[in-house]
């Protein structure tokens, strides 16, 4: 049986089945993403969405959709869906599915009458081309399928409203047709691996409504070009296989491609398979490097993303070789910024006073799953820059103090990963001595130190660091360190922030922690009692000031939602070492139990994937972005920690 499988009964269900979505990568960072019936929710969705680099290498989408029809005796049964002005759906396509399942690839198995068509979509790696086959397992006459292209020609995060602008030729193309709405988009080529019959009759879909931007108080309407349909007769057990890309392809060869591109596919057998698929699917391979996209839909590469996410989304997975291409260009952007003050292009906020810090933290974790040789071999050099830069006063914006610990401003601008905001201004003002910012320190310097170990060139400098680490560490507990047991959030002058908040379980989690054992355990049960839940940890204690759990309503009560309550699977990552750390291998159950909470999101929100975060009081609903690298990737990095306990 399939892991990810659902039946008739869920799928005709649009209030279950709607919520289900589907999302396949290219790592060129184009994808494919729509709910597990095809009805398009958020304008993000699209069968082919790929990035422009010629106009501002941003998503655009395309190809929106595409109509299926079972034609038999001259009766049409439409299998698509849309939502149109008013919350009306049609046609209904939805009611001839009976079931669904995702192991290899998304396949779709409609039953019209005698007729039994499955549909499976495949995106072909580093390139911007879809693949769908439909085989005709059943049918008792002759079947004609009709289909029809929904055209967006459009950024992913925009509307098209019908308009007198467009370019409506279409060209013909090797069993299929060629078209580019807009001037500066690429070609649009729709071909067939068998000859289509094609018919002009172009027309403006009006009023398509997407339920999920509704819900998020955005606006949510739009209309798409339809140019005509093909039609193409199939007999039973024939395939017909659909290819929407951006060049020409030799259609005899869409067969091939599409056995050569599933035999490289990983199944996704179990939760481990889930998510290693989806930490893939983020991986960006394009002629400026390699990167890792933060996630869908509305992903980018962000600096603090790509080094807190890479451990897990390459080394979790036996990817070490990606590791080290991701990092090579990651650590490219922070070393040019620390020598001419000057941003990446590609690599967004590189700029920020925490990335050296999570840089170092990535590094540790290759040393961790490789050997403290190997990464000595490959990072001495890049870690021991990084600490001095940082002790020299190099960065803007990271100062070290007499006292060991390092301060940062964040009153004017967000600093941290908490980085909500109106209009540039931190919703939450953290600034001052931020505590995962110190925590991250003292690891930096004890972790430099670890690695510069025995190498004569490094002495001085190793001396210099320890000394540093000698200081910060009695400060740290000083500053941070209440009469409740548990951590500050962050200490400006004479305020220390009693919120309690998850960044406390970085600091415990660490391996080079301020922190003695018993001090570990006292904060660790701070977080279990109030900021644990099935999904990660809360971003804000409910006995807080200010909590609020649920992300919803309109964009600016989101804003200020955002990390005041809902919690974030990444943290578990750092909650299950801190855990590993004070109860030794006794920990091993409770938190391999833990992670049952994570394998149920594999067939809810986007199928195989986490969420960006979920709310913080049950049912505990997933929100944001529908795949969220950094999630993914510390599940993994547990999987894997529990995994080498248990050898």
């Amino acid at each position: 049986m399939s892991y990810l499988k659902f039946d008739k009964n869920l799928m005709i269900n649009l209030e279950q089945s709607l919520p289900k979505e589907i999302l396949r990568t290219n790592q060129s960072g184009a994808y494919h993403c729509t709910t597990v019936v095809g009805c398009n929710t958020r304008k993000q969705h699209g069968l082919l969405v790929i990035p422009i680099p010629e106009m501002d290498n941003k998503p655009h989408v395309l190809l929106s959709s595409l109509d299926e029809t079972v034609i038999q005796h001259g009766a049409p049964f439409n299998l698509g869906i849309h939502r149109y002005t008013g919350g009306v759906y049609s046609p209904n396509g939805h009611k001839y599915i009976r079931e669904f399942d995702c192991e290899n690839v998304p396949r779709i198995t409609y039953r019209v009458g005698g007729v039994i068509l499955t549909k499976e979509k495949m995106f072909i790696s580093h390139e911007n081309r879809l693949l769908i086959r439909y085989t005709l397992v059943e049918a008792h006459s002759p079947t004609t399928l009709q289909f029809r292209p929904f055209l967006a020609f459009r950024d992913a995060n925009g509307l098209c409203m019908a308009n007198g602008n467009l370019n409506g030729d279409c060209d013909e193309a090797p069993n299929g047709i060629s078209c580019c709405l807009y001037k500066g988009f690429p070609t649009l080529y729709m071909q067939f691996s068998h000859k289509p019959a094609w018919h002009y009759d172009p027309h403006w879909y009006n009023g398509i409504e997407y339920v999920k931007d509704l819900e998020r108080g955005i606006p949510y309407t739009e209309d798409l070009w339809v140019p005509g349909y093909f039609e193409i007769p199939i007999k039973k057990g024939e395939s017909i296989i659909f290819s929407a890309g951006i060049s020409k392809v030799p259609t005899r060869s869409l067969n091939k491609m599409y056995q050569n591109e599933i035999a490289h596919r990983t199944c996704r057998s179990s939760f481990f398979n889930c998510l290693k698929n989806a930490a893939k699917q983020c991986y960006l391979k394009d002629h400026d490097g390699d990167f890792l996209i933060s996630g869908y839909p509305w992903g980018t590469v962000l600096a603090r993303n790509t080094f807190m996410a890479l451990p897990g989304a390459t080394l979790a997975i036996d990817h070490k070789e990606d590791f080290e291409s991701m990092m090579e260009t990651a650590l490219a952007a922070l070393g040019h910024f620390m020598r001419t003050g000057q941003e990446s292009r590609r690599i967004h906020g590189i700029d920020l006073p925490d990335i050296p810090l999570w840089a170092v933290w990535a590094i540790q974790q290759y040393a961790k799953s490789t050997s403290v040789e190997e990464a000595r071999s490959r990072y001495l050099s890049v870690v021991a820059g990084i600490v001095d830069y940082i002790l020299d006063g190099g960065h803007p914006n990271l100062v070290s103090e007499a006292n060991g610990l390092v301060a940062t401003m964040g009153a004017s601008r967000p600093v941290s990963w908490m980085n909500s905001n109106f209009n540039g201004t931190p919703v939450i003002p953290r600034t001052g001595y931020l505590v995962e910012f110190n925590a991250l320190w003292y690891n930096a310097l004890m972790f430099a130190a670890m690695l510069g170990e025995n190498v004569p060139e490094m002495e001085l400098r190793r001396e210099r660091w320890l000394k540093s680490a000698g200081l910060l560490k009695p400060a740290f507990v000083d500053t941070f360190l209440n009469d409740y047991g548990y951590l500050y959030d962050y200490v400006n002058g004479t305020y220390a922030d009693p919120s309690v908040r998850p960044n406390m379980a970085i600091a415990i989690g660490l391996d080079y922690s301020p922190l003695d054992r018993r001090q570990r355990k006292g904060v660790l049960d701070v977080v279990t009692r109030e900021l644990l839940t099935p999904k990660g940890l809360r971003t804000l204690s409910p006995k807080s000031y200010g909590y609020r759990p649920f992300y919803v309503g309109s964009p600016e009560e989101r804003e200020v939602t955002l990390h005041s309550g809902p919690a974030r699977p990444w943290l578990i990552g750092f909650y299950a070492d801190a855990y590993l750390k004070v109860f030794g291998m006794s920990g091993i159950s409770y938190i391999d139990r833990m992670l049952i909470g994570f394998e149920d999101e594999m067939s809810q929100g986007c199928i195989g994937s986490l969420s960006q975060l979920y709310d913080g009081n049950p049912p505990f609903t997933g929100r944001g972005a529908i795949s969220h690298a950094t999630n993914v990737a510390e599940v993994l990095r547990t999987l894997r920690t529990l995994k080498k306990l248990n050898m």
